[in-house]
């Protein structure tokens, strides 16, 4: 039987766990991401009075946590040649694995990576394929090398972008996806023989972090990439509407109708919404407005005092 450890933390790593005990692999050994963030001594105290859901699903599966600070240190590195890994799965992680770590399991280190690769490496793909408007994804499981996702690929699933996702529905649905097919990679890697795949260089994209300027809405931008750069930072992220030294949050937006006004023009406001003319002429009621930093009662206060018709969100 294929000896595997699981590596990562948060929807990946549960959906990764899920999917290998249900095809009969019970890993021999998992690592979560808590035992790098927090200090040792933290984290002990921490699991006792407030363990992660991390924490908590491990305990629920009784399964054996390696101990260790980091996925290049010594300890955990022992522990692979320990526990005689012939796999180990990495479903999102922090750290960048080193060559001396990545080569230790028999038969590899792969990574499940939330996108079509080659296109969109790197982090926040969730985010990124919907602000791009692309209408599929996938989950890419890749041998590990010495770079950010560019080993050699073994199997990919793709994944339908629905008008309505938001980054966090995507999230979820590549991490169960993911689950379903980590098993599935595991029972062919018993019965036949897989070819790893090397990536198209000329077809690969990058996308780096985010920055705060990415969550500030442009209404220079036609009303339809708005709305979905709005969608792409949920649930982790509110956007952010400028109004002269302000910025502004909402809690929903909708579109409607055209006008032959200024782009980012201010053109209808209440206590609690108001109105914005997008790069396409079409026009976006946000509700449920909120100054950044202050209660809704100062907002009112500022929406009908410092807000006029005909000013220019930025």
């Amino acid at each position: 039987m294929t000896k595997v450890v699981i590596v990562g933390y948060d929807e990946m790593f549960a959906q990764l766990i899920k999917g290998c005990i249900s095809a009969g692999y019970k890993p021999v050994g998992v690592f979560r991401y808590d035992r790098v963030k927090y200090k040792p001594w933290f984290l002990k105290i921490k699991d006792c009075i407030l363990p992660s859901k991390d924490k908590s699903f491990l305990d629920g599966y009784k399964l054996y946590e390696i101990k260790a600070t980091s996925v290049n240190s010594e300890a955990f590195r022992k522990e692979l040649i320990r526990l005689n890994v012939d796999i180990v799965f990495v479903g999102s992680w922090g750290e960048k694995f080193k060559k001396e770590t990545f080569c230790i399991p028999k038969i590899g280190t792969i990574n499940c990576h939330p996108s079509l690769l080659p296109k969109y490496r790197g982090p926040n793909s969730y985010a990124q394929v919907i602000l791009n408007g692309e209408t599929k994804t996938g989950v890419t499981f890749h041998l590990m090398d010495e770079n950010y996702d560019t080993g050699a690929i073994l199997q990919q699933t793709e994944v339908e972008i629905l008008p309505e996702d938001t980054g966090g529905s995507l999230r979820a649905r590549c991490c169960q996806i993911a689950g379903q097919e980590v098993g599935k990679l595991l029972l062919q890697m018993e019965s036949e023989m897989i070819l790893p795949v090397n990536q198209r260089e000329d077809l690969a994209t990058y996308q780096p972090q985010f920055t705060e300027k990415d969550v500030l809405l442009n209404f220079e931008h036609t009303a339809e990439a708005i709305d979905r750069r709005i969608r792409a930072f949920l649930p982790w992220s509110k956007c952010y509407i400028a109004h002269k030294n302000r910025f502004f949050t909402f809690d929903k937006h909708e579109i409607f109708g055209e006008t032959c006004e200024r782009q980012g023009k201010l053109v209808e406001k209440g206590n609690d919404y108001f109105c914005v003319v997008a790069g396409d002429k079409k026009i976006i009621k946000f509700s449920g407005i909120k100054l950044y930093g202050s209660t809704r009662l100062f907002t009112k206060l500022y929406a009908s005092m410092s807000l006029k018709i005909g000013d220019i969100m930025e």
